[in-house]
């Protein structure tokens, strides 16, 4: 069984922390880079972290309110994405479309 002491916890809580400040991650990319579920993640920064480094946490939640005010932002630009590459898929079938009809 693997047993994990508080103080485990408590690294990995400032691990995560120091990452996201310096390279302003989201939730999401530090999970992926650490291996570990988004739900802890957040567990470790938002409950774990203002108790063992109290001067750590505001820097972090910092961090996160930017990326929580920016989401719409990137929500917004993947769904162009995805909508000008469905467009070019379109464009290309119905060009090849008119090709074939002008075959026969």
């Amino acid at each position: 069984m693997n047993e994990r002491s508080a103080s485990d916890f408590q690294e990995r809580a400032i691990i995560l922390g120091e990452y996201i400040i310096e390279n302003k991650s989201t939730v999401r990319a530090a999970a992926k880079q650490f291996g570990i579920s988004k739900s802890t993640v957040h567990k470790d920064v938002a409950e774990r972290l203002p108790k063992i480094q109290p001067q750590l946490y505001p820097l972090v939640k910092q961090v996160l309110e930017k990326n929580k005010q920016e989401r719409h932002i990137r929500g917004g630009m993947a769904t162009k994405r995805k909508y000008e590459q469905l467009a070019v898929i379109h464009k290309k079938a119905a060009l090849e479309h008119q090709q074939e009809e002008v075959k026969k």
